[in-house]
């Protein structure tokens, strides 16, 4: 163990890997100060670009964007009031009240400090549990292996959002993506419909930048206004250094909570967030403090969340089940590379665990570092209108997801996947079970293939089996019971007089129940077309998700109240809904614009185009201005094309 940490460390302390880190960093810091966004687009934006270099590299990019997200995003949720990602919700509740009493600089030292103490607690808790669980991987055969993978997807569809009948749609409807494609264990292609673009199935980058990045930047520019509605730190920087080692067995507790909610596969940050600030509300004797701006409120949920970042590789490392949605990208670039987690991965590549273990302990020092430097600048950046960063950001996502493939399917794509995402959010689905599900498609059917063919179905009586598919079963069964004793006990206000609640259906969840139900048919039609090796998985993912699907469609046409979630179950801002969801149509139709022009005419005449017209519409730039920023973006992605030899959407038209 201590000569692969050794290795690791040699092959990670090189000048490139240590440079490519600093970008992923970096682009780690970026996303996290923008609102909404999160670690999963941080690390997709990298994704397409990261496969032109090594796996220990890769790796190392992908691992310093993700570590330093909730770092970031407390500067916004401290100086904006609204969380720079759903973990960070409980920091822009206090944090912003600090901010309002001009302790701004307080709250985000606490925050930085607390943050970067829960990553490093965070490593250590994976780092001590590669040798007490590598006895127990190496024990596990096909069978174990494949009830992880179904563990995986129950508790991404039963344990994130609102109500677990959506979770488990989202999940098979991800399930369904993934099968897209060549069949593993058998000469024949599934759900292709005669387009030589979906042959190889669709593109997991394309599939997180749509389903995340377009819809919530979208969602964001419909909203409209500044980043920030003040700005200005006030003094106390050594004040909450000081609040972090007053607090520090706080601190330590919060990354504990952080840890374990990232080994419980899709729990996440956001849970372990809450869970963390709840325990500092249940220990504390003045509980009257917490909502006004209270640093306790955030010491633990930031220490907790980046503990859970790292703590969220440990079952995706070492059982191939995504302790979240970022966690299932990097899983899908392992598999991308040809590398396995599991026993193959313990075995034969431990020195990949430690470049990671080595990454996200120097990723979390430089995020503070640069997080204490830059917040005076970016206290003044918040006035900035987000329809000044919209454009660039989005012909960022359209190029990033083009070298997937380099086909302009992958255009289409991202605009279809990333309307899939909006109507997701809109409609309450939990979008982390998508990707999750997604990403376990294709080790899932390969795992029960191998299990059939070896064990027949005596697998099913395996002790491993038997003990997993207990953590499947009994959590819904208490959760259950849970719900009925409390739908027994009387609810105050709900007599005869009260208001009635409004059951008309939501026209978004509608739509979004009744695609679902189309998927899932038209999988199940296609699949009873498929031999007999091709069609299991396929009918096992959309026999159940008809099924569930036309219940759930049944109930959004009783009026189910749904309300907007994001991806790991957080309500959106509460803003009303139908002139939102309009405004964010139009949003989509610009963009379905964009792409169409790139098609067209190539991406520089129509990104200069589309970026300036932006500016100037969106962003009341005046016009000269928006040519010259179009002009300099366009410069910027010219450089990042040289640097990583990136290529070009050409156009029909002007080749």
């Amino acid at each position: 163990m201590v000569d692969a940490a050794l290795n690791a460390l040699a092959t990670f302390a090189s000048p490139l890997r240590l440079g490519l880190l600093l970008v992923g960093v970096l682009a780690g810091l970026v996303v996290g100060i923008l609102p909404g966004l999160g670690g999963i687009v941080a690390i997709s934006l990298l994704l397409p670009l990261i496969f032109r270099l090594d796996p220990p590299t890769a790796l190392a990019t992908l691992t310093g964007a993700l570590a330093v997200v909730y770092t970031a995003d407390v500067i916004t949720s401290v100086l904006v009031g609204t969380p720079g990602s759903p973990a960070a919700a409980p920091t822009a509740m206090e944090g912003h009240a600090l901010a309002r009493q001009g302790q701004a600089a307080r709250a985000l030292a606490a925050a930085f400090l607390s943050s970067v103490a829960g990553g490093l607690l965070g490593v250590v808790g994976l780092t001590l549990s590669i040798p007490v669980a590598r006895p127990l991987v190496m024990l596990l055969g096909s069978p174990e292996l494949f009830s992880f993978t179904v563990l995986g997807l129950a508790y991404a569809g039963s344990l994130l959002g609102r109500s677990p009948l959506r979770g488990l749609l989202s999940g098979l409807l991800g399930l369904l993506l993934g099968l897209v494609g060549p069949a593993p264990a058998a000469a024949e292609f599934r759900y292709t419909f005669g387009q030589l673009y979906l042959l190889d199935g669709l593109s997991l980058e394309v599939l997180a930048l749509g389903v995340f990045g377009v819809a919530e930047v979208v969602s964001l520019l419909a909203r409209g206004g500044a980043i920030a509605r003040q700005a200005g730190l006030g003094g106390g920087w050594w004040d909450g250094v000081r609040d972090v080692l007053t607090h520090r067995w706080l601190v330590v507790r919060g990354a504990l909570i952080g840890v374990w909610a990232g080994i419980l596969p899709a729990i996440g940050a956001t849970a372990a967030s809450w869970m963390a600030y709840g325990h500092a509300v249940a220990t504390s004797r003045d509980r009257d403090r917490f909502g006004r701006g209270d640093v306790r409120g955030i010491v633990a949920p930031e220490s907790a969340n980046n503990a859970a970042t790292a703590g969220d590789l440990i079952p995706t490392l070492l059982f191939s089940v995504p302790g979240g949605p970022a966690a299932a990208v990097i899983l899908g670039a392992l598999y991308a590379y040809g590398v396995y987690p599991g026993p193959r991965l313990i075995q034969d590549h431990l020195d990949l665990v430690y470049v990671i273990v080595w990454s996200f302990s120097l990723a979390n020092i430089l995020g503070a570092a640069v997080c204490f430097a830059l917040s005076p600048a970016v206290a003044r950046l918040t006035h900035i209108p987000f329809a000044w960063v919209a454009p660039p950001l989005l012909v960022t996502m359209a190029l990033g997801a083009y070298q997937t493939t380099r086909h302009a399917g992958d255009l289409l794509a991202l605009l279809l996947l990333g309307l899939l995402g909006w109507a997701m959010k809109r409609s309450g689905w939990p979008r982390a079970p998508l990707l999750i599900g997604f990403v376990l498609a294709k080790p899932m059917e390969r795992y029960f293939w191998l299990t059939v063919k070896l064990h027949g179905w005596s697998w099913l009586g395996h002790p491993g089996v038997l003990a997993i598919a207990a953590l499947i079963v009994v959590p819904p069964l208490v959760a259950a019971v849970r719900r009925a004793r409390a739908q027994s006990r009387p609810t105050p206000g709900r007599g005869v007089g009260a208001p009635a609640t409004d059951t008309r259906p939501e026209p978004v969840a509608v739509f979004m129940a009744a695609v679902a139900v189309l998927a899932f048919g038209l999988g199940a039609g296609q699949g009873l077309g498929f031999q007999y090796d091709a069609r299991l998985m396929p009918l096992l993912a959309s026999v159940p998700g008809l099924f569930l699907g036309v219940v759930q469609l049944a109930r959004v046409v009783r009026g189910e109240p749904v309300g907007p979630v994001d991806e790991e179950g957080v309500d959106d801002d509460g803003s009303p809904q139908r002139p939102r969801v309009q405004a964010e149509l139009y949003g989509f139709g610009v963009v379905a614009a964009y792409l169409l022009g790139v098609w067209l005419v190539g991406f520089h005449v129509a990104s200069f185009g589309f970026v300036a017209l932006l500016l100037w519409q969106a962003g009341k730039v005046r016009p000269p201005l928006a040519v010259l920023s179009a002009a300099a973006a366009l410069a910027c992605f010219q450089l990042l094309a040289a640097g990583f030899d990136l290529r070009w959407p050409t156009g029909l038209l002007l080749r």
